[in-house]
């Protein structure tokens, strides 16, 4: 698997936790849309997409294992450090 393109979207609200939306192309032929770019006690973290249900929310794409969101992390987080 292959990560060949990240867009980011940066933005600032007052009070908001969340810094920026992220998109990721793969292997130049599936899309994921709507990765959330976080800030918490630990710094940055990505929340994959999630739809809410009764019980609370449910991801609707996400990695498998460690190796595969450590990508996604690394892939997310340097375009996120280059955009303006």
């Amino acid at each position: 698997m292959e990560i060949t393109s990240v867009n980011v979207r940066k933005f600032e609200k007052e009070g908001s936790q969340m810094k920026g939306i992220a998109s990721v192309l793969i292997d130049d032929s599936f899309a994921v849309h709507d990765i959330r770019i976080i800030e918490g006690k630990n710094g940055l973290f990505i929340a994959m997409p999630s739809r809410k249900t009764a019980i609370g929310y449910r991801d609707i794409a996400h990695p498998i294992n460690s190796d595969v969101r450590k990508k996604f992390e690394d892939a997310i987080f340097e375009a996120y450090n280059n955009a303006e």
